[in-house]
């Protein structure tokens, strides 16, 4: 058995004042949980992919590979990359690069995602889902 823990970067509203909290604050908060995961023993830590003012991580390798250099066991992976939406090509060297950095650490999970913002945002035709995805999971 594996644990870890996945976060969705999502943005939390301040109780007191009914405002989401800061994105930057919020993506530096996830870095710091993933350093803790790694320090308790945890396995694996994921990172979601949005595409909202809801939440802080739009690209998911970014902060992972902030994690690959403050950490040093831990596994890091995407949860989900969003493939339908991206460069598969693109997707693949940002988690290389990832890799590299982390020493053989990075993995991705390739998914659909459940929210449609990010077809429209990158003009994907959700009647195209199945489609699309099964193309770019061909070149990834």
């Amino acid at each position: 058995m594996e644990l870890g823990i996945l976060s969705l970067s999502d943005l939390q509203t301040d109780p007191a004042t009914g405002t989401l909290h800061d994105p930057a604050r919020r993506t530096r908060e996830i870095v710091s949980y993933a350093v803790a995961a790694d320090q308790a023993g945890l396995d694996v830590f994921g990172l979601g992919e949005h595409h909202s003012r809801d939440f802080s991580v739009a690209n998911p390798a970014v902060p992972l590979a902030a994690m690959a250099q403050a950490t040093s066991r831990i596994r890091l992976t995407s949860a989900v990359s969003v493939l339908s939406t991206l460069d598969p090509v693109r997707l693949h060297q940002d988690f290389a690069s990832l890799d590299h950095l982390s020493d053989g650490r990075a993995e991705i999970i390739a998914g659909r995602s459940a929210f449609l913002e990010a077809f429209t945002l990158f003009g994907i035709d959700p009647a195209h889902y199945d489609d699309v995805f099964a193309e770019k999971l061909g070149l990834l």
